[in-house]
Parts: C-alpha cells; sequence; structure tokens
C-alpha cells in the first residue's frame, strides 16, 4: 500500500464541530468525512479498522458456535408491529414508504426479522438450540447525533439471537456470550468492565453491558470495590436510608413559599435539608396520570420508573398538563388532594413513619407534615433514584466508586417476550407447543474503533492497538528522491508484504517533519525510518508508537527484525 495512491487526507486543524477526541482524530486522520449529521463515509484506513474488528468478531462467534447469516435492511412494518414496537420504538425508527404506500423500517435491530424467519423454518425440540448471526449496517434516527460514529444515525453492528426450548439452555448461550465478547474486547488490546444494564426497547428478563473505560465515556459506571458488583448508573441499585423528618405531624399544614419553585429555592427559604422534601413529578404513563415521588436530594432515575411500569411508553407532563392535573403552577404539586384516577407511585426511602414538605398543589404554597399513607396512598413503592457515586453497595456496606465507559457490546437474556407476540413456537419432546426461549447479542463494530482511539491517544495523535490498526508497520523513507533510500525502502515493503503483514509505504516528496507529523496522526504501531545518515551507518530505526521505544538495526537484519517484534506482541 502507498501514500501517493491511496486517499488519506490529513490535516492538522482540531475541526470545531467535533466533540469528544476520537472524532476529532478520524476525521483528522483521513479515516471518515461527514456526509450528513451522524451520516459518515469510511475512508480506507478507517474501513481497515472496521475490517479488523469485524474479523475478530467473526472469528469469536464462530468459535462460540454461532452461525453467520444475511438478514434485509428493509423490514416491513408488519412485523413490528406484531411485536408492538412499532409504536413502543419511538422516533429513532427509521420509517418510509414504498411506492404502494406499505410502511418499512429501516433495521435498527433485527429480533422481529429474526423471530420471522424461525418461526416459518424450525418446528421441533430436536432443532434447538440455534444461535444466527449478522454483520450489518443498522439505521437509528437520533435526535442529536453526536460523537462522530459513537452515536450515529448509521453504524457497523454484529447482531445475533439465540433461540431454546427452556431457561437453561439459554443460560448456557448466555455465558458462552459473554465470554466470547469479553475475548473479542481483549483481542482489541481495551480495558474494559462487564456491568449489569437495563434493557431499554429491547427489552427481558436481565441483560450486560460490555463497557471500554474511557475518560469521555459517555456512560457512568458505578462499581463497588468491596464486592465488585458493577452497574451503569441507569440500572444500578441502591440502598437509601430514610428521608424526611422524624413524624410529630398531626395533619399537613399548609404554609407560602412565594415564587419558590426548586427544591433548592423551597429548603432554603423553609430552612431544611432537601432531603426534608419529597419531589413530585408527574407523567402519563401510557394513558395512566401517574404522580411519581422520590427525595428532593435526588433524581428520578427514568428507567428506574419504566421498568417499575412495566413499559418504555412514558413521558413527564407539559407545564399546561401540570396546571389541569394540579390545579398549580410548575413546581407547586403535590400528592395530596391529587383526582383520585392519579396514581401515586413513590421511591423505598419515603416509606415508614416520616415527615415531609410537599407542594400543595396550589400556585406559591407547600405543605409541611405531609406523610405517606396518612394523607395518600401510594399505589407501589420501588427503587426510583439515580445511584452516584458515594452511595452504599446493595450487595454489601462497600460504597459507589464512579468511572466512565463506552457502551460496545450488550446482551440480553429476552425469554419469551417476542416469541408470545409474534406466535413463534416449537413442538417439545410431548409434542406440546412452546413459545421458543430467546437471547440476542449485540456487538457495536464501528464504535468499537472510535473507543479504541478514546483509550488510546496523545497530543500528536492516535496511538493504534495493534489488533484494530489499519495496518501494522509504516515504512518513511525521508527523501524519497534519494535512489538508494528509495531502493531501501521498496525492498522493505516488497520483503514485509510477501510476509503478510500489512504496509503503508510512505512515498510521498514532501519534507521529513512533516511526514512524521503524520505518522504520529494516522498512530500506526510500527514505523520504520530510512534516512541518509541510518543508511550511510547501516543503523536503521523501527520505533514503536505506543511505548516510544525506538531500536536501530542494520539493513540485512531489518526485514527479520520487524517480523519478529510483530510476532513479540502478538504472542503477548
Amino acid at each position: 500500500m502507498r501514500w501517493s495512491r491511496s486517499l488519506i487526507p490529513t490535516f492538522r486543524e482540531v475541526p470545531a464541530d467535533a466533540e469528544i477526541v476520537s472524532h476529532q482524530l478520524m476525521l483528522r486522520a483521513g479515516l471518515v468525512r461527514k456526509l450528513a449529521a451522524g451520516i459518515f463515509t469510511y475512508l480506507p484506513l478507517g474501513w481497515r479498522s472496521i475490517s479488523r474488528v469485524a474479523t475478530i468478531v467473526r472469528e469469536e462467534m464462530n468459535r462460540a458456535g454461532a452461525q453467520e447469516i444475511n438478514m434485509p435492511v428493509l423490514q416491513p412494518a408488519e412485523i413490528w408491529q406484531e411485536s408492538g414496537r412499532w409504536s413502543d420504538f419511538g422516533r429513532e425508527l427509521m420509517r418510509l414508504r414504498d411506492r404502494h404506500e406499505r410502511d418499512f423500517a429501516l433495521g435498527p435491530t433485527h429480533e422481529e426479522v429474526i423471530t420471522s424467519l424461525v418461526r416459518n423454518t424450525l418446528r421441533s425440540y430436536r432443532q434447538l438450540p440455534q444461535n444466527l448471526y449478522q454483520i450489518q449496517v443498522k439505521f437509528r434516527d437520533e435526535i442529536r447525533p453526536r460523537f462522530g460514529v459513537m452515536r450515529a444515525r448509521e453504524f457497523v453492528m454484529k447482531d445475533a439471537y439465540s433461540f431454546h426450548v427452556d431457561d437453561e439452555s439459554l443460560d448456557h448461550t448466555y455465558r458462552d456470550m459473554h465470554d466470547a465478547y469479553s475475548r473479542i474486547i481483549e483481542r482489541c488490546g481495551l480495558d474494559f468492565r462487564v456491568v449489569e444494564a437495563d434493557t431499554g426497547v429491547i427489552g427481558g428478563a436481565e441483560s450486560h453491558e460490555f463497557m471500554v473505560l474511557a475518560t469521555n465515556g459517555e456512560s457512568e459506571i458505578l462499581s463497588c470495590s468491596t464486592c465488585g458488583y458493577a452497574a451503569n448508573a441507569e440500572r444500578a441499585e441502591l440502598r437509601l436510608p430514610q428521608t424526611g423528618s422524624e413524624a410529630t405531624s398531626t395533619t399537613p399544614e399548609e404554609v407560602s413559599t412565594p415564587g419558590k419553585r426548586t427544591v433548592e429555592e423551597v429548603s432554603g427559604f423553609l430552612g431544611l435539608q432537601p432531603s426534608a422534601l419529597a419531589k413530585t413529578l408527574l407523567f402519563k404513563v401510557g394513558e395512566r396520570d401517574v404522580a411519581v415521588l422520590v427525595p428532593g436530594s435526588r433524581d428520578l432515575n427514568e428507567a428506574k420508573l419504566a421498568r417499575l411500569a412495566g413499559t418504555p411508553i412514558l413521558r413527564m407532563l407539559e407545564d399546561a398538563e401540570v396546571r389541569k392535573l394540579s390545579g398549580a403552577d410548575v413546581g407547586f404539586a403535590g400528592p395530596v388532594g391529587l383526582p383520585p384516577q392519579t396514581a401515586i407511585w413513590a421511591d423505598r426511602s419515603l416509606e415508614g413513619e416520616r415527615d415531609f414538605v410537599t407542594g400543595a398543589n396550589r400556585t406559591d404554597a407547600h405543605l409541611r407534615g405531609v406523610r405517606p399513607q396518612r394523607d395518600f396512598q401510594v399505589e407501589r413503592w420501588g427503587d426510583l433514584v439515580l445511584a452516584r457515586a458515594g452511595d452504599t453497595c446493595p450487595r454489601c456496606d462497600g460504597r459507589f466508586e464512579s468511572s466512565r465507559g463506552i457502551e460496545v457490546g450488550h446482551i440480553f437474556k429476552l425469554g419469551t417476550k417476542y416469541s408470545e407476540k409474534m406466535s413463534a413456537a416449537f413442538l417439545d419432546d410431548g409434542g406440546r407447543e412452546r413459545p421458543y426461549v430467546m437471547g440476542c447479542y449485540g456487538f457495536g463494530v464501528s464504535r468499537t474503533v472510535a473507543s479504541a482511539i478514546e483509550q488510546n491517544y496523545d497530543d500528536d495523535g492516535i496511538r493504534w492497538p495493534r489488533a484494530v490498526a489499519p495496518v501494522d508497520v509504516l515504512i518513511v523513507p525521508v527523501n524519497v528522491t534519494a535512489p538508494a533510500i528509495r531502493e531501501v525502502a521498496e525492498t522493505l515493503h516488497e520483503e514485509l508484504s510477501a510476509a503478510g503483514v500489512e504496509v503503508l509505504l510512505d512515498d510521498r516528496d514532501l519534507r521529513p517533519g512533516a511526514k512524521f507529523k503524520d505518522a504520529d496522526l494516522i498512530g500506526i504501531p510500527t514505523r520504520v525510518t530510512i534516512g541518509e545518515r541510518g543508511l550511510r551507518e547501516d543503523k536503521l530505526e523501527i520505533r514503536n508508537r505506543r511505548t516510544g521505544e525506538v531500536q536501530v538495526h542494520p539493513r540485512s537484519e531489518l526485514a527479520g527484525a520487524v517480523l519478529e517484534s510483530l510476532r513479540r506482541e502478538n504472542a503477548d
């Protein structure tokens, strides 16, 4: 591969619209170019890295017994309507109509397609289990595409789906996929952590995320150093002590709080701690109005609320809706005196004989001495608040520590969610019809490339882990017009290529400084420099981009030294 004949458009300036390091460097190093918001073209070096990750994924999936297939990107609305996700998935589903005005979606995931395939193909328990996967472009109409390929509208993903006779069989495949994903990320040379996760719009009973650790990671990871429990912030369970104040009131007392809407304003005005307040947040859950109560010192976790509701279809009421339901402006709603059809759900830390301050359902007023189950009835209790660093671990008495991560893999135990809704069944050994027990397993191929950069860079550019680097070796002839230098560079290029090494020869007629700047920017793991002084002294340099280590070898040993260096790194 020769630089002069390759499309590698590098530049020095940091793009103004690139928010994180991986986005900046993928643009500057000529890996991608933006076509529209969240839509990118992968240039030769970028696609080489994508292909290398895909190869690792394919090898480990095959090793785990999965079979590769390829499913349609264009999916008819009917199967999404069967599963209920045509409405549940929300606006991220890319919808379109064909010339006959029939509704379709561009696949963000393929649970419906694979379930439709299997229900029409497999009928007997003797044909199970099956694990089928594909590596394909996916589409999601992100409300705000950002972070380059990290949260794009079009991305490369591996998705797998398994079918089983029972939960025990699913458990075996789930563990196999857990191990396969761990091997994939280890082979990519990345530090990661596996955490408990929310199942979201995919659904199911259990799921785990595979997080590449990175300072700029979009997800917060909470982990306990004592027992090892780890989860993303959306999923993390916690044990909160009881909040509120000691029960002393006999009835609620209304107090004037003119213009005091927020927890901080009300608690400061009344001289109380925020934990003495109970926030009332009004939601529409399906067709029901629901008042959700959480301690004033904590934030609501909407993922936990969706789990308690048993549906992702929920939204916070608009200002006008709040006024209509509560009779007061936003900031003054409370659980006492709401219309009787309004359900009240509350965080468990509000249970017990405790008094709280709540909104009075009258603008510019709050109630003191409000007590749950005396002054209002709670229909459902649950863990509803967002966990944070310093909270007590739910499994032991340790404390949560916080770190950041990038989700590259997510595995789910779906159970019979899709098979029951889509009438996908098999005949068991007694001739009875039973729904398939399913699992699904997603891995972000393009995300992994960006994650590798987020974890491996310096002020000069990318420092690729070798397994996912676009090429293995960069040869830099300092003066390409000098016959002796060019001859050595060309010969080394041929020798390494013949040995199966991916090589890029920088045969451009540029100043050495410009070549070295580009070399550090694109971050190829091994750089061989061929200059006049090195040839004259028969001491040619091999430099490791990640460590900065420089080895010097005579020309006669150069190819062998490079191959030995690659062999040692691969062995490690």
